[in-house]
């Protein structure tokens, strides 16, 4: 049992996740505090080589297979049997799913289980909402239709990062405006992501993501191309890695091209985010979809300016023309144009930064959003 200071036990609280990193990397402030305050924490949730970090730090571990690619009936049956088996044998007084998939699958099973409360988030729409032909079409069909079936539970809270994802998914399900929290994003550990001196030498322009098309990867490198045209001196770098299970992943024969041919740097995966944020000028990220994306909100908690796209999510993450700039999306010329116009100022660079660490400091502190969601489960708990 897990007790607060007070000895009280409050329950058990389930999170349903796609993979275990990602929880790790954009979740665990929340159950932390959640077994100090007294819930018995628990995660289902597919696993790489990290199960033991989530029950070093305190979490009871429940396997489950949830393919993140595709949309197979046999595969969603399969997870939802096994979700369902998991939430018997947990009874858990707070069911709270995460990402398109475990909020379809898990406010369907949460509702079949009578789960007595389910909080949904949904930190972005994906792929599916900003791709295009006659499958993608087909794919959004069905997510509104599962949308329109997972929200309907009795007692819920449903968590969006940004107000356009919002606005899409209340006129899909007609959501009762009391359903519905904005919570900006995942916060930043302010005490790791602190502003560092501005580094010297060439600059250093950084994208730090999972390597998926839809991440803007594309429309970087060929902005690092025309500023390297240009004459302007500069290093550009890629940080993380292909995710096989996106079927928008970057081949890694494609970025080693771009590395042999001198065009950018690539990094691979980083642990120590806060030393790469030190060690840049600006941070970029154009994105085609987002929530509110961690590496924008990090970057404004160590100081460093941001270039962006003007789509949801991303725009909301900054304040325009004070913390960074936006440019359109799925245009490397107009990204090309805002880096080079930053990178030959950085008197202006350094407000920027100055700015975003601000920012940080009022909208993005991880303990506030970790407490945000704790009085949400407290809440539906007492009203269930």
């Amino acid at each position: 049992m897990s007790k607060n200071d007070c000895g009280e036990d409050r329950g058990a609280l389930l999170f349903v996740v796609n993979i275990d990193w990602f929880f790790l990397s954009h979740r665990l402030p929340i159950a932390i505090e959640a077994i100090r305050q007294g819930w018995q924490v628990h995660i289902a949730t597919g696993l790489t080589d990290r199960r033991h970090e989530l029950e070093r730090h305190g979490l009871v571990v429940h396997p489950l297979q949830l393919e993140r690619a595709g949309v197979g009936m046999v595969n969603a049956i399969s997870s939802a049997w096994q979700l369902l088996k998991i939430i018997r044998r947990v009874r858990p007084h707070v069911v709270h799913t995460v990402t398109i998939k475990p909020v379809l699958l898990g406010g369907m099973v949460a509702r079949l289980a009578k789960v007595p409360s389910l909080v949904s988030a949904v930190p972005g729409l994906g792929s599916v909402f900003v791709a295009d032909g006659l499958v993608a079409r087909l794919k959004r069909l069905l997510v509104r239709s599962g949308y329109r079936i997972a929200l309907k539970h009795r007692n819920q809270k449903v968590i969006f990062q940004n107000t356009g994802d919002q606005g899409t998914v209340l006129s899909m399900t007609g959501l009762a405006p009391s359903d519905v929290v904005l919570i900006r994003g995942s916060g930043a550990d302010l005490a790791r992501f602190t502003p560092q001196p501005w580094p010297e030498g060439v600059p250093v322009v950084v994208l730090a993501s999972r390597l998926l098309w839809n991440k803007g990867i594309q429309e970087f490198v060929s902005a690092a191309k025309l500023i390297k045209q240009r004459g302007v001196s500069a290093k550009f770098v890629l940080v993380g890695t292909p995710d096989a299970a996106s079927p928008t992943s970057v081949p890694e024969r494609q970025i080693k091209e771009w590395v042999d041919e001198g065009v950018i740097e690539w990094w691979g995966q980083r642990s120590d985010m806060e030393s790469v944020l030190a060690a840049a000028n600006l941070v970029v990220l154009p994105s085609y979809s987002e929530g509110i994306p961690k590496i924008l909100i990090e970057a404004a908690a160590c100081a460093r300016p941001v270039v962006t796209t003007d789509v949801p999510g991303c725009r909301e993450a900054i304040e325009v023309g004070v913390t960074g700039v936006v440019v359109p999306s799925r245009d490397s010329t107009a990204l090309a144009n805002a880096i080079e116009q930053l990178l030959g100022d950085p008197a202006r660079c350094k407000l920027m930064g100055e700015a975003g660490r601000a920012l940080a400091e009022r909208e993005y502190d991880v303990t506030q959003v970790a407490r945000t969601h704790l009085q949400i489960y407290s809440d539906l708990k007492a009203r269930a």
